[in-house]
C-alpha cells in the first residue's frame, strides 16, 4: 500500500513555506464591505465629523495663538533692545558733554538791598502792628562756563524771610545769561497786610539795636542751558542767600552775606 506526504513548497533559499490554510468563508448572513484606505483614514465617520471639526478648529486657532505670542515676544525684545540703546547713548552723549563743556552751575551774590516798610517804633499797639513790607534787592549773577549760557524763564521768583516767616517775595525778570558773563538786576519784593507778632517785633528791635539784622534772601530760578545750537530741558536753580543787615531802613547797609546754589534735575 502506498503511503502519501504532503510537500510543502520551498522558497529560493531551500527554507520551506509555512503551511497555507485558505481562509474560512464567513458565516452565513454576514456581508464583507471592501473600502479604499484613503476614504478610511481621511474622511471621519459621520457620527464623528462635527467632532473632527471642532479639533481642527482648535488645532488651528492654536497654531494662530502661538504665532501671535512669538511676534509679540519678538516686538517686546526689540523694544527692550531699542530702551537698551538709547539709554547707553544718552549716557555715552553725556559723558562726552560734561568734559567737552565742563558745565558749571551759576553763581549768586546780593550786592545791594534797600527796606522800605518797617516802623517798629510805631505808637501802636504791638497785637495791632501791621506793615507792607518792600525789598529792592541787587543781584549779581556771574556765568562761569566758557561754552554754555543760561535762559531764565519766566516763572523765577525771589523772597525775604525772617527767621521761619516769609516777609515779602516777588518774580524775577528773564533774561539769557551769556558764558562768562556777569549780568546785575534788580527785583522789587513787595508784602502786604503782614502782622508783626510780639515776638517777631521784639526780636526785630532787639537786632536792630545791635546793628545786625539777619535776613534770608531765596531764588527760584527755571534755567534752560545752551550748548551751541542745543537746548536742554528745564531744570531748577535754587539759590538761598543769608544776609546780615545792619537796620531795616532804606539806606540799610550789607555787614556780612553768603549764598549757596542747587540745581534740582
Amino acid at each position: 500500500m502506498m503511503r502519501t506526504e504532503r510537500v510543502h513548497p520551498t522558497s529560493d533559499s531551500g527554507e520551506p513555506h509555512p503551511p497555507f490554510f485558505p481562509k474560512s468563508p464567513p458565516p452565513p448572513g454576514t456581508y464583507v464591505i471592501q473600502i479604499p484606505k484613503d476614504q478610511i483614514f481621511g474622511h471621519p465617520p459621520p457620527a464623528n465629523a462635527s467632532h473632527h471639526k471642532r479639533r481642527v478648529r482648535a488645532s488651528a486657532t492654536g497654531r494662530r495663538s502661538n504665532r501671535r505670542l512669538c511676534t509679540c515676544h519678538r516686538c517686546f525684545c526689540f523694544f527692550l533692545c531699542f530702551l537698551l540703546v538709547l539709554a547707553v547713548a544718552a549716557v555715552v552723549a553725556g559723558v562726552v558733554v560734561y568734559f567737552v563743556y565742563d558745565p558749571k552751575a551759576p553763581k549768586y551774590a546780593v550786592d545791594g538791598v534797600s527796606i522800605k516798610g518797617f516802623d517798629l517804633n510805631s505808637t501802636s499797639r504791638p497785637s495791632d502792628l501791621t506793615i507792607d513790607p518792600k525789598f529792592d534787592v541787587t543781584v549779581r549773577a556771574d556765568n562761569p562756563n566758557k561754552k554754555i549760557g543760561f535762559y531764565y524763564g519766566k516763572r523765577s521768583s525771589a523772597s525775604v524771610s525772617f527767621g521761619p516767616d516769609v516777609l515779602c517775595s516777588g518774580p524775577i525778570v528773564s533774561f539769557y545769561h551769556g558764558p562768562k558773563n556777569v549780568t546785575v538786576f534788580k527785583t522789587s519784593l513787595i508784602g502786604s497786610g503782614l502782622h508783626l507778632s510780639d515776638t517777631m517785633r521784639s526780636r526785630m528791635m532787639t537786632d536792630q539795636s545791635r546793628g545786625s539784622v539777619p535776613i534770608r534772601i531765596d531764588l527760584t530760578v527755571p534755567v534752560r542751558a545752551k550748548l551751541g545750537w542745543i537746548k536742554s530741558w528745564t531744570v531748577t536753580v535754587k539759590a538761598r542767600c543769608e544776609l546780615t543787615v545792619d537796620k531795616l531802613d532804606v539806606d540799610s547797609r550789607i555787614t556780612s552775606k553768603s549764598c549757596k546754589v542747587k540745581v534740582d534735575y
